[in-house]
């Protein structure tokens, strides 16, 4: 994870519908209790338990950070970007996944003025059209082998993204795996990645679920309060073993699922804390140290396989299972949508449009899991900021200005919790363009239910 720096946070998260579990023959059950969720007409619906979501071996998942270690040790004791011993950890990883059956990819970028590596990994099969993506940074500081930062969240998607290959696991999304280089030079690796798609393919990501230090020795259990359907798939996760949960927010903006997040793509994930201290409420209900930092370790020479909690780590490993076999099961349900496509054009620097939807005929209010298509065309999406304003007001952010977002157009679809808002009435989509020197319009946006 980055050092911190200060970054807005949008008021609601994008997101993909929480979907119903298939079976996989011959795993064995993790079986959180039964919950409600809805679906995108806002109706209630039960999901079955999670009867396919396999247990992740504490011991494989140990087993990565050893060789993770190992490799740190024989090359400088670290495995930061630029050095040997990055390159050494993404060969280990894709040699395991290239075994298993998925097809890998190495995307190189420069930074600092080294090489750098990405490795993602597609498992064959699923909607091209909805991509499920999870990742984690590969790489560590220079000053230690960075096992918990960030071998514990790269272990823990190695070894599951080994048990869909175990499972021959065939969802209805498809399924994509990542390892990022030059996390801790800020995001690059990721960033890069996500810039390199054109708008159509980042459209395609349902979903990005990033793990960044899961098993602290002093661990909290902290979820990410972004996308609603990750999120919940998570929360329900540790619903059913007993174990309470915190929002993340002491990584928020600080790891890569920030470089999706920027993009309107969902996010979510998992967290078991940095340098912050644990309070004696949080050791009430976790154990551990309170007046502690999480992790005592936190990018520094100690940070080794003696630094991880394993109890965590395997919880957290669990969880990502529960969670990837929960979300990539089915297709996004469909519900009935509400559309404008008139061109609306978006003055440079300018006073803020809007583009209109009247919803009529529907009773009640509007779902928690309220879809908001929007298509804007624009040459730098970076300057725009995009609000869902409700009947009566209300705006809900879907989007923030960023600097650093030097793409083009706004292609997404965002989810908001708009359950305390009457379905009928007049909607409105308002963009603003906050800098100057580009263009655009908005070219369609949709309300679906």
């Amino acid at each position: 994870m980055t050092q911190p720096r200060s970054r807005l946070r949008p008021a609601v998260s994008q997101g993909m519908a929480c979907a119903a579990l298939v079976t996989a023959a011959g795993l064995l059950a993790a079986s959180p209790a039964s919950s409600v969720t809805r679906d995108g007409t806002g109706t209630a619906t039960t999901a079955a338990q999670a009867l396919a979501a396999p247990d992740i071996p504490l011991a494989n998942v140990k087993a990565h950070l050893t060789q993770l270690q190992s490799i740190a040790t024989a090359n400088g004791g670290n495995r930061a970007h630029g050095r040997t011993g990055y390159k050494a950890s993404v060969d280990y990883v894709r040699a395991k996944l290239d075994a298993a059956g998925f097809t890998t990819t190495l995307q190189q970028f420069t930074s600092s003025g080294s090489t750098g590596y990405n490795l993602v990994a597609d498992w064959p099969g699923g909607d091209p059209n909805q991509v499920l993506m999870t990742g984690a940074h590969l790489d560590s500081v220079s000053a230690g082998p960075g096992i918990d930062d960030n071998g514990s969240g790269s272990a823990a998607v190695l070894e599951t993204a080994l048990a869909v290959s175990r499972a021959q696991f065939q969802p209805a999304k498809h399924l994509r795996f990542a390892w990022w280089g030059a996390e801790e030079l800020g995001m690059v690796g990721s960033r890069n990645y996500v810039n390199s798609l054109s708008a159509a393919d980042r459209a395609k990501i349902s979903g990005y679920i990033n793990l960044d230090m899961v098993g602290s020795p002093n661990p909290g259990y902290f979820v990410y309060d972004d996308d609603p359907a990750i999120e919940k798939a998570f929360k329900d996760w540790y619903a059913g073993l007993g174990i309470p949960t915190e929002p993340e927010t002491e990584g928020d903006g600080r790891s890569d699922h920030a470089s999706f997040k920027n993009a309107g793509i969902p996010v979510g994930g998992l967290f078991t804390g940095a340098e912050r201290t644990k309070t004696a409420a949080q050791a009430a209900k976790w154990g551990g140290t309170s007046g502690q930092a999480f992790d005592r370790c936190y990018h520094s020479s100690c940070d080794t396989t003696a630094n991880i909690d394993d109890t965590a780590l395997d919880r957290n490993s669990d969880a990502l299972a529960y969670a990837i076999w929960t979300l990539a099961a089915t297709a996004p349900p469909s519900g009935d949508s509400y559309e404008n496509t008139t061109d609306v054009a978006v003055p440079d620097n300018g006073a803020a449009v809007t583009s209109a939807v009247t919803v009529s005929g529907r009773t009640g209010n509007a779902p928690s899991a309220l879809r908001v298509g929007v298509d804007i065309k624009h040459t730098w999406r970076g300057d725009l900021v995009v609000d869902l304003l409700a009947p009566d007001g209300t705006a809900y952010r879907l989007k923030n200005s960023s600097g650093s977002d030097s793409a083009d157009n706004v292609i997404a679809t965002y989810t908001v919790d708009a359950s305390s808002e009457p379905a009928n009435g007049t909607w409105r989509l308002r963009v603003q363009d906050v800098a100057a020197q580009d263009t655009g319009y908005i070219d369609s946006w949709k309300l679906t239910f």
